[in-house]
This record gives C-alpha cells, sequence and structure tokens, in this order.
C-alpha cells in the first residue's frame, strides 16, 4: 500500500510541477508574431542561396549550379546564327527560310492566329495595319503589312521578332523558334500577295564613283 501510495505522489509531483513550468513560462509580456520555441531552427530558415554562385558552407566550395561547358548546344536548342547587326538582318532576308512542313500551312496559320492576337495585335493592329490601340502611343507607329512591309522577306520577319525591330522589342524570350515561325505565317497572310519577288526594305549597296581629274 505504501509503495502504491509513494508512486501516486511522485506521478503528481511530477505533474503539477510540470504545469507550474507551463504557467510560469507563459507569464509576462510576448511577442504576439512569436513562434515561441524553435527545434532545429535550420528546418524552418535554410539558407538562401543564389543560382551560378559559388558558396562556402562548413569550409567547403560549394557550387549549386554548374555552368555550361563552353561551346555545348542545350538538347532541343538550334542555335540561331544571325547576329543582331544590320548585316545580319539583310542575311536573314536573303537566306532564312521557314523550316515548318509547308503542307501544314493552313495549321501553323490558324496558329499564328492565336499568337499574334497575344502578342501583336495591340501594336500593329488586327489587321496589320498598324493600328492598334499601343502602336498608336508609339513615336512612329508600325508599318503596315500590306504597304511598305507587303514584300518583306520571311526571314527578315523572323528576324525580327527574334531580336526585335524599332520600337518593338525581342521576343525571343517568350516564342519559341517553332511559334515565331507560325507568327512569320500569319504575319505573311496579312502582307497578302506579294507584288514583286524583290525585297523593298533591302539596303542598296553603295555605288562605287570615280571621279574625273
Amino acid at each position: 500500500m505504501k509503495k502504491h501510495y509513494s508512486l501516486f505522489r511522485f506521478s503528481f509531483a511530477t505533474a503539477f510541477g510540470g504545469l507550474l513550468i507551463a504557467a510560469m513560462s507563459s507569464c509576462g509580456k510576448r511577442d504576439a508574431n512569436s513562434p515561441g520555441v524553435e527545434f532545429f531552427p535550420d528546418m524552418y530558415r535554410s539558407p538562401s542561396l543564389e543560382y551560378y554562385n559559388v558558396h562556402t558552407v562548413d569550409g567547403d566550395t560549394v557550387y549549386n549550379a554548374m555552368h555550361p561547358v563552353s561551346g555545348t548546344v542545350a538538347r532541343g536548342y538550334i542555335p540561331y546564327t544571325y547576329p543582331n547587326t544590320p548585316e545580319g538582318y539583310e542575311q536573314a532576308g536573303l537566306n532564312l527560310k521557314n523550316p515548318l512542313d509547308a503542307s501544314k500551312r493552313e495549321n501553323w496559320e490558324k496558329e499564328g492566329e492565336v499568337l499574334y492576337g497575344k502578342f501583336c495585335v495591340h501594336c500593329h493592329g488586327a489587321t496589320g495595319a498598324g493600328d492598334g490601340k499601343v502602336g498608336g502611343k508609339l513615336p512612329g507607329p508600325p508599318p503596315a503589312y500590306d504597304g511598305a512591309l507587303k514584300n518583306l522577306p520571311e526571314g527578315k520577319i523572323f528576324h525580327s521578332i527574334t531580336y526585335g525591330k524599332n520600337s518593338m522589342g525581342s521576343h525571343a524570350s517568350q516564342l519559341t523558334a517553332e511559334e515565331r515561325w507560325k507568327l512569320v505565317v500569319y504575319v505573311q497572310k496579312l502582307q497578302g500577295p506579294k507584288t514583286t519577288g524583290t525585297d523593298s526594305t533591302a539596303v542598296a549597296a553603295p555605288v562605287a564613283t570615280t571621279t574625273t581629274k
């Protein structure tokens, strides 16, 4: 009987002591935003590591993202070889051709129309006349596709979408190469039938002049 009574007193004293400690620790002014006691705080607040940086952790040098090997090309990525220069623009007009399957042109045209409505209509207008709501606020509205740009070749259109042209910024980060080519197909629809096979925007080569003494 004595043994059971002693065990009961010990259990009661332990429970009472625990409640007393809890009550005392909860008294006083506390920060309403405090989470209280945190165990293993590193699990709550892990160190932030920036991309492509070198960090020292416990004396060890850590690369949290490795740079690609120089000269390598990502899988599925096709490099664009024409530079963002006036010469590159002209070369794209002469040599760059749409790689999409011509037999599915009707499909590309429909998909290009959707992309045009998302990325181009606000400046170039619904019919490509350069009368979009945003285009009207620019220093110079975009030329009409069926006007000054009627004979613009597909290579130059793609080049302009890739790098940007005049007031238009680059769309390479927003549209894949395939999407840009689909957009080119729809822009060609807005151009209408070409009136000449010559690029009206081509820069003429300088004419050599001779002087007579």
